[in-house]
């Protein structure tokens, strides 16, 4: 894939950080981390838009494409002590899903098979299926564990006669044998769908998922650590999917299917930081940001900052593993700094 740069708009890269070519494997080579577009929302049910997504997800902050951000709170910079860099998007047609799904497949295999995460944004919930399948290729098939932020289980079989489309990608994973069903674990689900017959055939695979209900009632934190312990038996690495739509529509309303009552913005960050600081996270998506059903980028902004959130907390997990500390999220900001210095 020669470097298309963004399909839709302007070409930049996610605030700042330098171009690679997927098809120069000295650009990325020494990469810690390759963000990639995936422009596609052919496999959406209701509002569609998301093919603007990884655009508006590039380009939303306040502050100057410098390639830099310091995390207040882990005291790394995500975009600066990882070496991050920006392949564009891949050329996705959203008429012919099956094509683009195999089309995707191929460059995140590449990508994660030169040591590299892929971080790809979406795009909807359809890339899910090439993207885990890519890394599982190249890392191990059945050796990725799953977790899912949704406030669907995206686990339908056929919908509109198509086997693909973001309702169902996770059931694909499955029945290929790319994610264990028993190291599929799913957070934030609520609504009304899907039916019992789906419910029972994600009971037969052995997936997990924490509905709203349940979230609410043990707490999320208390949800999560299980959920970190089933994913790490007899995996060695972690997909991180994360669907904007787990949040409430008042914290994301530029998404395709808005589900009332789900988790809040602080809430998503919160989690997303412990996962990628407390687990070997492999590949990444961020998923479902629709821009033409968004208010003054709410939703962008917040995906961008999932993004952000994650690079910075692998960037401090390798740092205290690389040092043996151990990052302290009481710390008080101003606790270790020097007047004057």
């Amino acid at each position: 894939m020669t470097r298309y740069g963004s399909q839709f708009g302007p070409n930049y890269t996610f605030l700042g950080v330098p171009e690679c070519d997927l098809d120069d494997l000295s650009t990325y080579s020494e990469a810690d981390v390759v963000i990639v577009g995936a422009p596609f929302d052919g496999g959406a049910s209701y509002r569609g838009g998301a093919r603007f997504g990884p655009q508006a997800l590039r380009a939303a902050c306040y502050l100057e494409h410098d390639g830099s951000r310091p995390s207040l709170a882990m005291r790394v910079d995500g975009l600066k002590d990882l070496t991050v860099v920006d392949a564009g998007d891949v050329e996705l047609y959203s008429g012919d899903a099956a094509r683009s799904c195999a089309d995707l497949e191929v460059e995140i295999e590449r990508i994660a098979r030169s040591g590299a995460i892929p971080v790809v944004l979406g795009g909807d919930h359809t890339i899910t299926w090439p993207d885990a399948t890519g890394v599982a290729r190249a890392r191990g098939w059945g050796k990725v564990a799953l977790i899912h932020f949704d406030a669907h289980a995206d686990t339908g079989d056929i919908t509109f006669g198509s086997l693909i489309g973001h309702g169902q990608p996770m059931r694909r994973l499955i029945e290929s044998g790319a994610v264990r069903g028993d190291r599929f674990l799913q957070i934030g689900l609520r609504g009304y769908w899907p039916e019992p017959e789906t419910l029972d055939w994600m009971a037969e695979q052995g997936m997990r998922s924490y509905e709203m209900t349940e979230i609410v009632t043990r707490g999320l934190n208390d949800c999560l650590t299980e959920a970190f312990e089933i994913a790490l038996t007899d995996c060695d690495g972690i997909f991180l999917s994360v669907d904007i739509d787990v949040c409430d529509p008042g914290h994301a309303p530029g998404t395709g299917t808005p589900e009332p009552g789900g988790l809040s913005s602080r809430e998503l960050l919160d989690a997303v930081r412990r996962i990628c600081y407390e687990l070997p996270v492999v590949g990444m998506d961020i998923v479902e940001v629709s821009p033409p059903y968004d208010h003054a980028d709410i939703t962008a902004l917040l995906g961008n900052r999932v993004v952000l959130e994650a690079l910075s907390a692998i960037a401090r997990r390798r740092k205290d593993h690389r040092d043996g500390t151990t990052w302290d999220p009481a710390l008080p900001l101003l606790a270790d700094r020097i007047p004057g210095e």
